[in-house]
C-alpha cells in the first residue's frame, strides 16, 4: 500500500480494526472520500452505504458522535431530544482537537478522546456493506452495519431528518 497507510491516523484504525479482526482491509482510493458522495463514486457504490461521522456537544462540552447514512441529513432536534440537552455542531478545529482527525477523514472508531455516546443511523443497516473514513480523505474500511455497531459500541436510533 502507498504512504497514506503509515500516516498515523490511519495507523491508529488500523490498529484498533485488528483488534476487532484482523481481516477488515482498508481501501485506498484514487479520489477523495471527503464526502460521501464522492467516496460513493470512488467505491462505485450507493451514496447511502457511506457512513458519515459528524460530531456534535452540548454546552456542558460533552461530546456526541453521529454516524449518518451518507444520503441522509442529521436531525440536530432529535438528537438533543435523545440526549435530553441542546446540541450543536463542533467547529472543524474541535472535530479534530476531539476526535483527532480532520474533517473528511473522521473515523467512527480509535478517536483520541471518548464521547459520551455514539449514534448509528438506522437507515445503515439497508446496506450489506457500510464504508466509513479510516482517518484520512484518501483511506476508507468497508465492514456490514452489524459489525459498525459492535465496533462502535454504537446505539442505534432514527437521527435523521
Amino acid at each position: 500500500m502507498n504512504e497514506l497507510i503509515n500516516r498515523k491516523a490511519v495507523t491508529k484504525v488500523k490498529n484498533y480494526l485488528n483488534k476487532f479482526d484482523e481481516n477488515i482491509e482498508l481501501i485506498v482510493l484514487d479520489e477523495t472520500a471527503r464526502t460521501a458522495i464522492d467516496a460513493a463514486n470512488s467505491l462505485k457504490t450507493e451514496v447511502g452505504s457511506i457512513v458519515k461521522s459528524l460530531l456534535f456537544k452540548d454546552n456542558d462540552n460533552n461530546y456526541y458522535l453521529c454516524l449518518v447514512s451518507g444520503d441522509k441529513y442529521v436531525s440536530t432536534d432529535k438528537i438533543s431530544q435523545l440526549v435530553g440537552l441542546t446540541i450543536k455542531k463542533t467547529t472543524a478545529q474541535e472535530c479534530k482537537e476531539f476526535t483527532g482527525y480532520s474533517i473528511g477523514g473522521v473515523s467512527p472508531i480509535a478517536h483520541d478522546n471518548k464521547p459520551k455516546l455514539i449514534l448509528i443511523d438506522k437507515n445503515l443497516s439497508k446496506y450489506e456493506k457500510v464504508f466509513a473514513a479510516a482517518g484520512h480523505p484518501y483511506v476508507v474500511f468497508g465492514v456490514t452495519y452489524l459489525e459498525l455497531v459492535k465496533l462502535t459500541n454504537g446505539t442505534v436510533n432514527n437521527i435523521v431528518e
